[in-house]
């Protein structure tokens, strides 16, 4: 920086002696142009890590499946019940009066008077229950319910498994730069008939 400061002084300084003579009328011995050397640039490709290193937790999730199996759900009983009677009705003819002879007072003619009446025999029919079967206690044996119920099992349990994954790269490219331009001054050839 501090060449180049020098150098534009050197070359301002003969500028001005330049102008002065040619100002005055002089002729003009030596011209320089001022020139500025751009700035050279280039591509640089580098890897940049994009994401560190680390750990991943693969997760399988159980499975469950549905399994049907038969259940008792009320046990065997043994009970008693009470059979009643088995009865039918019978029906007899009874004498109910035997008959005979019995004193009656009657109206005969107009008088009164006391007979001996027969009366025979009567009868009825009677209904009569007759016991076929008599009562009795039997034994009932009241077998188990079994019923089919679905329940969940477990067919796979839960895997977990511990992957490591590596730091990623990615390739970037990035301009740098290789030398800074510089300013200066370039003497200008200046032909022989334009100098007077």
């Amino acid at each position: 920086m501090f060449r180049r400061s020098a150098s534009f002084a050197i070359a301002g300084l003969a500028m001005l002696g330049t102008t002065s003579q040619t100002a005055a009328g002089g002729r003009a011995v030596e011209c320089y142009e001022p020139v500025r050397t751009p700035d050279l640039y280039d591509t640089v490709y580098e890897d940049v890590m994009v994401s560190p290193p680390g750990q991943q937790v693969d997760y399988t999730p159980p499975i469950y499946g549905t399994r049907e199996r038969v259940v008792m759900t009320a046990p065997a009983q043994v009970t008693y019940e009470v059979v009643p009677a088995v009865t039918r009705t019978v029906y007899h003819t009874v004498r109910v009066d035997g008959g005979g002879y019995s004193w009656e007072w009657r109206v005969i003619h107009g008088r009164k008077v006391l007979c001996k009446i027969w009366h025979k025999a009567r009868y009825e029919r009677v209904a009569e229950t007759v016991v076929i079967q008599p009562e009795r206690t039997r034994r009932v044996v009241i077998p188990a319910q079994y019923d089919q119920i679905a329940e969940e099992v477990l067919v796979r349990p839960e895997q977990r498994r511990i992957i490591d994954v590596p730091a990623s790269y990615q390739t970037v490219a990035r301009r740098v730069l290789v030398r800074e331009g510089s300013s200066g001054w370039r003497r200008v050839h200046i032909p022989r008939h334009c100098q007077d």
